[in-house]
């Protein structure tokens, strides 16, 4: 028999452990001296403080050690345990690297901010004949869908783009919209071509716009909205319309988000 000291030792568990394992019935010592109160080990039982060790550092509880230990000659029912415990796992690691993913953005954002600031001034965009579209889309990430509409039923018409040419996407809701966003996409073209099912020709008026250029990814625009629409409250404006940006280089143009230059446009008064 081992002592609960030279147990801990051979074992390398604690004999704190130890004693807590005792108290929850995980590990009972095979004798305890009834005068001393000396806890007394079998070496038989040092496999089953292993099979503790390497359940434990699996990431498993000790009330489920408990169950896996009643169960562990089953050898079926053990390994349903490892499987629940290793998709658990996997779970945990694929949100692990999607946080990590975010922090790695937002990191990277912080270091791009440091140098960057948000110039917004007025100006006004003219008068303009562009291919517009009109629809209500899933969410505010399904905007490529317009663009496919506008390129696939004009693709027979052999438009020319204007110069320089515009092309924008313009929200019309006076919400954020979880859901069924409604949106006009235009681009200016030079010349006059006959409407298609979805896409209308049309003269757009001019419009007074508080104008900031960005360039970037996406990610960044809540905050150039926030940026944009605080200098027109500071300098005595107001909006008069929906915002639209315009798309300068967009990932029609490159397969680089740091690459993408993006206007975005406050009508005002």
């Amino acid at each position: 028999m081992l002592r609960i000291g030279e147990f801990s030792k051979l074992s390398r568990v604690s004999i704190r452990m130890l004693r807590h394992y005792d108290d929850i019935g995980l590990l009972k010592p095979a004798e305890i001296d009834q005068f001393t109160g000396y806890r007394y080990y079998s070496p038989e039982q040092l496999p089953v403080i292993g099979r503790i060790t390497a359940l434990k550092d699996m990431g498993f509880s000790l009330a489920d050690i408990v169950k896996m230990l009643e169960i562990y000659e089953n050898r079926d029912e053990l390994d349903d345990y490892l499987m629940k415990r290793q998709l658990e796992l996997q779970e945990i690691s694929e949100t692990t690297q999607r946080q990590m993913r975010l922090l790695d953005t937002a990191r990277e954002r912080l270091r791009k901010e440091q140098n960057m600031s948000y110039n917004v001034s007025i100006k006004t965009i003219p008068e303009r004949y562009a291919a517009t579209v009109h629809m209500t889309i899933p969410h505010y990430e399904d905007e490529g869908m317009v663009w496919q509409i506008l390129g696939e039923e004009t693709a027979p018409l052999n438009m020319v783009p204007a110069d320089p040419c515009l092309v924008a996407a313009e929200y019309l809701d006076d919400e954020y919209k979880e859901e069924n966003v409604e949106l006009i996409a235009w681009k200016t073209v030079k010349g006059k071509y006959p409407d298609t099912e979805h896409v209308k020709f049309k003269t757009l008026p001019p419009v007074k716009v508080a104008s900031c250029m960005v360039k970037g990814g996406y990610e960044q625009m809540p905050e150039v909205y926030g940026a944009v629409i605080s200098w027109v409250n500071d300098n005595g404006y107001e909006c008069a319309g929906p915002m639209f940006n315009i798309y300068h280089v967009s990932p029609h143009e490159t397969h680089n988000p740091d690459e993408y230059v993006t206007e975005v446009c406050y009508a005002v008064k």
